[in-house]
């Protein structure tokens, strides 16, 4: 007799879950006044840690992975959250969390496209520094609405996958 596969979670509960799972965990507010920018690093990367743990955290397998494929075919994304997260931040610094976060080695010749991209769409605004150039961001509604619009979509996936598993 075959059992009758579970119904998959709509995707508000899924929403509601994951909202509910990250509410308690949330940082605060960057504040840009820390006293060195070895600080403002070390509490970025606490920053960036914690939304990982968040993540791991909010699956029931041990073992939460991103591929670099994955990460290539979202990089706009997450260099607007990476961005977000730092208030102003450059390339090499951006390149370096990608590693630390995901694994992800992506070459220079692959991120500042996006960032010159992002630019010239007046979504990011550039300032140059004496070595660097430093990112921001311009339009934070275009930010919201394309990380949104990506979320929903991977979850809309994750989902249709996990009510055709029960089939096989």
């Amino acid at each position: 007799m075959s059992e009758e596969p579970p119904e998959p979670p709509d995707a508000e509960s899924v929403l509601d879950e994951l909202s509910a799972a990250t509410a308690n965990s949330r940082s605060e507010p960057s504040d840009h006044s820390l006293d060195s920018s070895e600080d403002a690093a070390r509490e970025i990367e606490r920053k960036l840690d914690e939304l990982m743990e968040q993540v791991h955290g909010a699956f029931p397998v041990d073992d939460v992975q991103f591929d670099e494929a994955m990460v290539r075919e979202n990089l706009e994304e997450l260099l607007l959250m990476l961005i977000a997260l730092h208030g102003e931040t450059h390339g090499k610094e951006l390149i370096s969390d990608l590693n630390h976060l995901f694994g992800a080695r992506l070459s220079p010749g692959t991120v500042y496209p996006n960032l010159h991209n992002l630019e010239e769409a007046d979504v990011l605004s550039m300032h140059a520094q004496v070595r660097t150039k430093e990112y921001a961001i311009a339009d934070e509604e275009y930010v919201r609405a394309t990380v949104e619009q990506t979320m929903v979509q991977h979850l809309a996936f994750g989902l249709l996958l996990y009510a055709f598993l029960p089939r096989l």
